[in-house]
């Protein structure tokens, strides 16, 4: 096999893959930058296209069929297909959604009735998930032993995808939202179907490089997040001309596209000369070995162990998940961590005007937020990785610790004192994120990594139902009634009651993951921690 065949059949091939179509991914976070030209186009009111938006959460949350699909074409014994088909879903409901959608906003087609639109809008958001399912489950399969980290990077990537999908319009479109909605048909699905051949499923066999190499990957993740705060606060202070805005972008594609492929092809070539090394000396003295199980003859006391840890020691399916009690803990703890997170940044803007704060720093806010979101998807994966391995500490104790510091965010915001919205935004961003990667982990070792897409997207859809909860019944009924004598509302009080509600939910959110924990303290030492330390060596 030559270098080149060796390099586009690797797990690290794959990772990179998945990174460039993580990176633009993201489409859906990319809402408020077409909105308005939505709603002027079809003559909608603010309620309806609050309807619109609300199709637009469940469609990139609701992940079951993606969940179901990748379970079907990648995981069975056959193998018939592989997760590219799961992505060529994804880019057809992609390039559909928004194609229709930037075909009724430019008249191309007649006003299509608002059924219409949110069913478009649906699909096109429903994309989003094929993508992260392919991705994650691919990447959890291909690094087993560092879950944590590669669900981190994955769907740290998909948080920063706004950014970058920002910056593209920044560069081509700027203040052309119509021609916006054409390259998100074109290109997240162009990305998608360019590089899905090379995300496969690899055997997942443990190799010393696998922890170095995936720190190079989180390097380089903190480097493209980094390079675009500070984009994106320059911009809010200065206006970039248009040939600065095209190098800062060529500068990020370029660095964006070469460095995971320089990881990739430098941690091929020192497996395939570390496997040459191995290799050789087998050859001259051929001993016969012993297949490896799934798991060693240490662990074969577990099956003396408490029936609830035998039971986790088999892959569960959707259903028989459902019916066990970790599954509804984890849930109600997403609804009370996601939904009040996705409610403070959908009302961000709301909060910063009653505040009193500027046009360029609530632009700030909403900005950098998808820089919070980014460092708390990675920052939970590596660190509950790092914890694991190091102190044996089961995951849900770092999702409790989260939550309860998003519950601290809340009051930071409810407060109202001068600069409450920097402190709390960066809290409740940080924490809001980290659920997304420590909720997919938790689920693939507590019912096994075969069902974990449709699982974990099953669990997912807590984050709109949340967010309806929070922002319609709380915040939007407190606000308007705050709001009942003028036509709009002004002050701390406007959301103090709405904040501190979310902080006590969050903070039951804490008591609910918690109690995960202690559930599972037993069987993270028993089981996941032998898996890891008793996994196959390359």
């Amino acid at each position: 096999m030559s270098e080149m065949e060796r390099l586009s059949s690797s797990k690290w091939t794959a990772t990179a893959a998945s990174i460039w179509i993580q990176s633009a991914a993201g489409s859906s976070y990319a809402f408020s930058i077409y909105s308005s030209a939505l709603k002027s186009s079809q003559g909608y009111d603010q309620s309806t296209l609050d309807t619109v938006s609300v199709f637009k959460d469940i469609g990139a949350n609701a992940g079951i069929l993606s969940g179901i699909l990748y379970s079907a074409v990648a995981l069975n014994r056959r193998r018939i297909g592989g997760p590219w088909v799961v992505h060529a879903a994804g880019a057809i409901q992609c390039f559909l959604g928004y194609f229709f959608l930037w075909a009724a906003v430019t008249g191309l087609v007649d006003r299509p009735p608002v059924a219409a639109v949110c069913l478009f809008m649906f699909l096109a958001a429903h994309a989003q998930t094929f993508y992260n399912t392919a991705n994650v489950v691919t990447g959890v399969h291909n690094f087993s032993e560092y879950g944590g980290t590669i669900v981190g990077i994955m769907k740290g990537f998909l948080g920063l995808s706004s950014a970058i999908l920002v910056q593209v319009y920044d560069t081509f479109c700027k203040g052309k939202p119509s021609t916006f909605l054409l390259m998100l048909a074109l290109l997240p699905a162009s990305v998608s179907i360019l590089f899905m051949p090379l995300v496969r499923i690899y055997e997942a066999h443990r190799a010393d490089t696998d922890k170095k190499y995936l720190n190079a990957f989180s390097a380089f993740a903190l480097l493209i997040a980094a390079y675009l705060m500070v984009i994106i606060i320059l911009e809010n202070i200065f206006s970039f001309t248009s040939w600065a805005s095209i190098a800062t972008f060529i500068a990020l594609l370029v660095v964006l596209i070469t460095s995971p492929l320089g990881i990739a092809t430098k941690a091929q070539k020192f497996e395939s000369n570390r496997l040459t090394e191995t290799l050789d000396p087998l050859l001259e003295n051929p001993e016969p070995r012993l297949a490896s199980s799934k798991f060693s003859a240490s662990e074969e006391p577990v099956e003396h162990e408490p029936e609830m840890l035998v039971d986790r020691l088999e892959d569960m399916n959707l259903l028989r998940a459902m019916g066990s009690v970790d599954f509804w803990l984890l849930f109600i703890a997403m609804i009370c961590g996601m939904g009040s997170g996705l409610a403070t940044i959908n009302n961000m803007s709301q909060i910063g005007q009653s505040l009193g704060y500027t046009t360029v720093e609530i632009n700030s806010f909403v900005s950098l937020w998808s820089i919070w979101n980014f460092l708390g998807r990675f920052g939970a994966g590596y660190v509950s990785d790092y914890l694991l391995h190091t102190r044996g500490w089961a995951r849900p104790l770092l999702m409790a610790l989260t939550l309860a510091t998003m519950a601290a965010g809340h009051i930071v915001i409810s407060s109202g004192f001068s600069g409450n919205l920097y402190v709390g935004s960066i809290l409740v961003g940080i924490c809001y994120g980290s659920q997304w990667s420590l909720m997919p982990t938790i689920t693939s070792e507590i019912f096994g990594i075969r069902h974990m897409g449709t699982i974990f997207n099953t669990i997912s859809i807590a984050s709109p139902i949340g967010s309806y909860i929070f922002s319609v019944r709380v915040i939007g009924y407190i606000y308007d009634k705050e709001a009942s004598a003028e036509d709009s509302c002004n002050g701390t009080h406007c959301f103090m009651l709405s904040f501190l509600i979310m902080a006590s939910v969050a903070f039951f959110g804490f008591l609910i993951a918690l109690g995960l924990f202690f559930r599972t303290r037993r069987f993270y030492s028993s089981i996941v921690l032998k898996r890891l330390r008793h996994s196959p060596r390359q």
